[in-house]
């Protein structure tokens, strides 16, 4: 449909991926050498700059890969649900799937065999091939970074300063997937296209029953219930900080957006002295 050809274009110009001609930027070409949506390969290749490329390496490779968590047999939901917390992280989701990813390779580290596997991801609610998959989808993204020779920074997950870097990276990336709570109760408005959705079952955030007034989400999905899955939380000022102004003066008229604009405004004064200072 040409609509979505436009949108799809509007959306390469906005990541930076497209020239004044319409043709693949310097930067677009480096970001269609990975086999992953323009988005996330933005948000890859953004993680050079902030030193965090193994953790969005990972991060990459678990939402490229079918969802590792699989829906608990009928009686046992409390029980998967209590499994699924030692993973939970307080950043959100994403920082949950690394803790996943983690936790999957040191339980299966050494000359074990696939039954071990199988055993450890059943007794987690966890689908063994889909975790498999994203190991094999993150040593591919490593072969590709290596070839075309981006740096790959030291693993740090945990740190303050490491945490801050993830999100920045995938803000860079995904700030056109920004919503925000309403109500207070969960019901989530889109940005950009004003709908509301609520959290997938399956966000840590569920789990812990805490609901973050602003969310970074990876996807929307219409057929599971109008949910925003793989979920973490921002800071307006954070993204205030990383959107691109002409994508947002073209945000459509909100609430949200008003409160961001305020937060934009705050940040100008102190922007134009670090650009004086340059």
């Amino acid at each position: 449909a040409p609509e979505s050809l436009m949108q799809a274009l509007e959306d390469l110009d906005y990541l930076a991926a497209l020239d004044n001609d319409g043709n693949l930027s310097e930067f677009g070409i480096i970001m269609s050498e990975f086999p992953l949506d323009p988005q996330l390969s933005k948000s890859l290749l953004a993680s050079c700059e902030f030193e965090c490329v193994d953790e969005m390496l990972t991060i990459a490779a678990m939402v490229t890969a079918p969802s590792c968590f699989l829906p608990a047999p009928p009686g046992t939901e409390e029980i998967a649900r209590s499994r699924w917390r030692r993973f939970s992280h307080p950043a959100g989701d994403h920082c949950t799937l690394i803790n996943v990813f983690n936790a999957f390779r040191a339980a299966t580290a050494g000359p074990t065999h696939t039954g071990n596997r199988e055993q450890w991801c059943c007794e987690c609610f966890l689908s063994c091939s889909a975790l498999s998959m994203a190991e094999m989808i993150r040593a591919e993204l490593v072969e590709i970074m290596k070839r075309i020779e981006l740096p790959i920074s030291e693993p740090d997950f945990g740190s303050e300063a490491n945490l801050l870097s993830i999100k920045k990276a995938l803000l860079s990336g995904y700030f056109m997937h920004i919503a925000r709570d309403v109500d207070g109760s969960g019901n989530y408005l889109m940005l950009t296209h004003k709908q509301v959705a609520q959290l997938h079952p399956f966000s840590s955030y569920c789990n812990t029953r805490r609901i973050p007034e602003w969310v970074l989400f990876h996807e929307f999905s219409i057929s599971e219930g109008n949910s925003i899955r793989v979920v973490s939380e921002i800071s307006p000022h954070l993204f205030a900080e990383l959107v691109p102004q002409y994508y947002f003066s073209n945000l459509p008229p909100s609430e949200s957006k008003d409160i961001l604009q305020e937060v934009i405004n705050h940040l100008a004064p102190v922007s134009a002295t670090k650009e004086e200072q340059k």
